[in-house]
């Protein structure tokens, strides 16, 4: 069963056949990589987000019952750290880019990668950036959406201009093993994404991917928080946007080694639960680190007790008040 649908390695293939020759992509890439961007660090303005204290504990990584990439099952000490508590916003991003003058890889390589719903492969769709994930000619991304079309490097560069990191494909499932949900379900295999006639998780429900018929409420992204907060005060744990980490995608227990692609956790809105179970909590999704795609998005991690002076404020959550949406416990 796939992590991740449709494969990242299909928008690789489109890139190089379908849109550009290789030797002229090759050409655009090394250009694009290699064009100097300022010291983003000294620009970036306070951000506006909150931080959940995550604690030091001994817990499952992997499951013995799951696809091979997610095995072995082993039981690791992950060390205490700070996690955002919702993906990164347009909004934030927003303010990132103009005080710094970011241009991300998909600005720089003209266009990001757009599901083509008819073929149900993916395209590079020109002019499809953080501001227009679909292309020019679709709607504007809402400030409380997840940012997406970032690829693994731009979102490095905002965490790092925050005195951030990402944080690891382990602290990431230590976060999810806190739950995933509002009751503080973990998602396994074939769980049920509905529960009493309400969805749990933003994903895909229709025949894919031909038609996304919406009934979570959405046909696409939505905003951060919508499905409520975990009891550990995170959101968007499973669905929504699939979420980089810093890890390599390597298999269990490589020593020390190095990949070529990134890993990425959580799945999205077009994870179809038919075929893809990308919002599993050992689910893993991956990308080569210059892909930018309409449904990755990310989440900053900082070591220590506090965040650090620009990177946001420390979340206490309100017992008694997790099936509250996101918004709804900010502004309390």
């Amino acid at each position: 069963m796939p992590a991740q649908t449709p494969s990242e390695k299909w928008l690789r293939r489109s890139l190089r056949g379908r849109i550009w020759p290789a030797g002229l992509l090759a050409v655009a890439i090394a250009l694009a990589a290699c064009a100097p961007q300022p010291d983003h660090r000294s620009a970036a303005p306070p951000r506006n987000a909150a931080m959940v204290s995550i604690s030091t504990a001994m817990v499952q990584i992997g499951d013995d019952q799951a696809p091979p990439d997610e095995r072995p099952q082993t039981t690791r000490r992950i060390a205490a750290f700070l996690l955002d508590r919702t993906p990164v916003t347009v909004a934030q991003f927003r303010a990132f880019v103009s005080a710094s003058g970011y241009l991300t890889d998909a600005e720089r390589f003209g266009g990001g990668g757009v599901l083509d719903r008819a073929s149900g492969g993916w395209v590079r769709e020109p002019g499809a950036d953080w501001r227009r994930p679909t292309g020019p000619s679709g709607p504007l991304a809402a400030d409380d959406h997840p940012v997406t079309q970032v690829s693994w490097r731009d979102a490095e560069a905002f965490c790092a201009a925050y005195g951030l990191r990402l944080p690891t494909e382990f602290e990431w499932e230590r976060a999810a093993r806190l739950g995933q949900t509002p009751d503080g379900h973990v998602f396994r295999a074939d769980d049920p994404l509905s529960f009493e006639g309400r969805w749990r998780a933003n994903v895909w429900q229709g025949l894919f991917p031909l038609a996304d018929e919406g009934e979570d409420g959405y046909r696409g992204a939505s905003p951060v928080g919508a499905f409520g907060a975990a009891p550990s005060g995170l959101t968007d744990m499973a669905g929504n946007v699939w979420e980089w980490t810093t890890s390599w995608y390597v298999p269990y227990g490589a020593p020390a080694a190095r990949g070529v692609e990134r890993v990425q956790r959580g799945g999205s809105f077009l994870c179809d639960p038919s075929f893809c179970q990308g919002f599993r909590v050992t689910a893993r999704g991956h990308a080569t680190p210059d892909t930018s795609l309409m449904h990755v998005g990310f989440r900053c991690a900082a070591d220590g007790a506090r965040p650090p002076p620009r990177g946001g404020r420390l979340y206490t959550p309100i017992p008694g008040r997790m099936a509250q949406t996101a918004r709804a416990q900010e502004a309390s």
